[in-house]
């Protein structure tokens, strides 16, 4: 933690766990040593706990919203930089679940791509899921689509996920149906906490929201501090 990065001595005694709810006015940790120490940690301490908790808040505002349908809530590569990892780790604690960490662990075919394989050759989206699978047979294909003939063009290479990109609730809906399991589907783009029930009613697999660690809204948290006499 910072404060034992600073002093050794500090010791902390967590009150809330990770991803346990907490109410207006409750104590989450304690920070036990010197004045000194504690009071210099302070800011960076509560820097890093307002931002994930304020990120494990808004993922859970989310997984309740879609109760009780069977769709995960995924987070995206749009983080702060150097702190992927921690702030995937808040989403986690709010009850989503991790997408790619990194360009490593899963091939994604996305509209850029599309445009600059499209400007050098002939090429189609199913030419682009065959092509990766032969260079990496022991990673996840992903092809983003906007269309529904996209979607049926694509079908016929078997990907193993389909982003639905910025599409109606009508048309995932649709692409649903298209599909009728032959691949995973994501739905992305512009969802919120008002519409996206109507997604997840749709029995799309997953929906992948970039809002829960690049707006965030940090929670509001406080250190009080307490000077304890010593008896001795």
């Amino acid at each position: 933690s910072v404060f034992c990065t600073l002093d050794p001595d500090v010791t902390l005694s967590v009150i809330k766990t990770d991803g346990e709810v907490a109410a207006a006015g409750d104590t989450i940790m304690e920070v036990h040593g010197s004045g000194r120490s504690i009071l210099t940690g302070e800011r960076v301490a509560l820097n890093f706990m307002q931002r994930m908790c304020g990120i494990a808040t808004q993922t859970a505002a989310f997984v309740e919203a879609i109760k009780p349908h069977d769709t995960r809530i995924l987070d995206t590569r749009k983080t702060t930089p150097t702190l992927r990892a921690i702030e995937k780790y808040a989403v986690t604690c709010g009850g989503g679940t991790n997408h790619r960490m990194g360009l490593y662990d899963r091939v994604m075919v996305k509209d850029n791509h599309r445009e600059f394989l499209g400007s050098q050759t002939e090429f189609t989206l199913s030419d682009a899921v065959n092509k990766a699978r032969a260079a990496h047979p022991d990673i996840l294909i992903q092809v983003e689509v906007e269309t529904l003939s996209d979607l049926v063009a694509v079908l016929e290479s078997n990907p193993d996920w389909v982003l639905l990109d910025n599409m109606s609730p009508t048309d995932v809906a649709e692409c649903v149906r298209i599909s009728k399991g032959r691949t995973k589907l994501e739905a992305s783009g512009g969802i919120t906490l008002r519409t996206i029930a109507s997604y997840a009613a749709t029995g799309v697999d997953a929906i992948s929201l970039g809002c829960l660690t690049h707006s965030v809204q940090s929670t509001d948290l406080s250190l009080d501090y307490q000077l304890i006499k010593s008896l001795t």
